[in-house]
């Protein structure tokens, strides 16, 4: 592994001055949700719950809490699977004196949004899943508090065509997304330098990477290297296992392991390097001792991330692999930064239309650096001014693919 990266304080240093995060910067850009559905989400949660606890509903006055999780709640949303354009919103629904059983506290859940206008709804082993039809998913998670602990609940777990009443699961969501926001505070020249990328791509004014203050209305959604670094193993992780039909690493393992590896200053190629190189270790050490890697909640240790996958040794070995060479290619790109194959690399990583995508709109917003009389980049990260900005191949003969299914994180997908 190479040597640590010194700490980079990102309120007096450019955080795109190196190629690699400038370019890995754009590829988390183009797998954002956009502005539009971000401000929707937020509008579809309210109405939901409305929904829900409507007068006549059989869950009127019962619901107790109803709340963000995994990567809505912790600003790390995604486009879905191998897809461009789906995104996931998971949402806990709390509901208050539940003493049915799983699979009857689901069958109130699957009533009382029965008639919700304008989605298909399906019913999953652990939630019900809202299909929009521009892509986005909402899957709602009945649950019951596991008192006297606070904000400590139990989640369904109920096969649908199953006649047994399921079970309940110890979950701690919110305590979880408190300790991932203490982990991880906002970098706030890092967040203010990518928002402005973000809000620019999509159209909408956002003052220079020098300002010092969020535009008001404007919110900054994307606030510090961790998590940008934790949706870009996502992604990979995602593009990895487009056609794979059994679970995947769950979303919820990358979160905490993020968390973990936090280290405020450290550029994008950096941190994705140690967040990769951390939960192949993990598997690398649970393997070694001939067990499967546990991943506790570090607020909650009763609940466990990885309840349900690996399912086997080599799962998880596949998976440490995976993240070794993506971690190992981007050393390798560290080092020369104009490597050989270097797009199509990136394209075997994150996709091939993001990178594609994210490959010319690099092109352009150096072009304009340069028009600007402002910089370049060399090799090694360097800066001067090119007469024709490039990177190996620059968009050339990329084409787009075909979407691919997705599927829930650490779910098997849905038939």
């Amino acid at each position: 592994m190479s040597a640590p990266t010194p700490f980079r304080d990102f309120r007096t240093v450019d955080p795109f001055a190196d190629p690699l995060d400038a370019l890995l910067a754009e590829i988390a850009i183009n797998i954002q949700l956009p502005p539009g559905l971000h401000a929707k989400a937020g509008d579809r949660y309210a109405s939901v719950r409305a929904f829900i606890e409507r007068p006549g509903s059989p869950l009127h006055g019962r619901v107790r809490a109803f709340y963000p999780q995994g990567s809505m709640a912790i600003d790390a949303t995604i486009s879905t699977r191998g897809t461009d354009d789906e995104y996931d919103i998971d949402i806990i629904c709390e509901i208050d004196g539940a003493g049915e059983t799983a699979a009857q506290l689901m069958d109130l859940l699957e009533a009382a949004l029965a008639g919700y206008p304008q989605v298909r709804i399906k019913r999953q082993t652990r939630c019900m899943t809202l299909y929009y039809a521009d892509g986005m998913h909402l899957d709602i998670t009945p649950s019951r508090r596991a008192a006297p602990a606070e904000k400590v609940s139990e989640i369904v777990h109920h096969k649908s065509d199953s006649a047994d009443p399921g079970r309940y699961v110890l979950m701690n969501a919110w305590g979880f997304i408190d300790w991932y926001r203490d982990r991880t505070p906002t970098e706030d020249r890092f967040a203010l330098a990518m928002n402005s990328r973000f809000y620019e791509d999509a159209g909408i004014a956002f003052a220079a990477a020098d300002v010092d203050e969020v535009p008001p209305q404007t919110p900054l959604v994307i606030k510090n290297v961790a998590t940008v670094a934790q949706q870009l193993l996502k992604r990979h992780r995602n593009i990895a296992y487009a056609d794979a039909d059994g679970r995947i690493p769950p979303s919820v393992v990358i979160s905490c392991h993020a968390g973990k590896a936090a280290v405020p200053g450290l550029g994008l190629a950096d941190m994705l390097i140690r967040q990769a190189r951390w939960t192949a270790r993990a598997i690398e050490e649970a393997d070694r001792a001939q067990r499967l890697i546990a991943v506790p909640n570090p607020v909650f240790e009763l609940e466990k991330f990885t309840d349900r996958w690996p399912e086997t040794h080599a799962q998880q070995r596949t998976y440490a692999g995976l993240l070794n060479t993506l971690a190992d290619g981007l050393e390798a790109a560290r080092r020369n930064v104009e490597l050989e194959d270097l797009q199509a690399w990136l394209r075997k990583q994150f996709g091939e239309r993001v990178v594609t995508r994210s490959v010319v709109a690099f092109n352009e917003r150096l072009g304009r650096q340069v028009k600007s009389q402002q910089h370049g980049y060399t090799r090694n990260g360097g800066l001067f001014t090119p007469a024709a900005p490039a990177i190996i191949g620059v968009a050339a003969g990329l084409a787009p693919v075909r979407a691919v299914a997705h599927t829930n994180m650490g779910e098997r997908r849905p038939s």
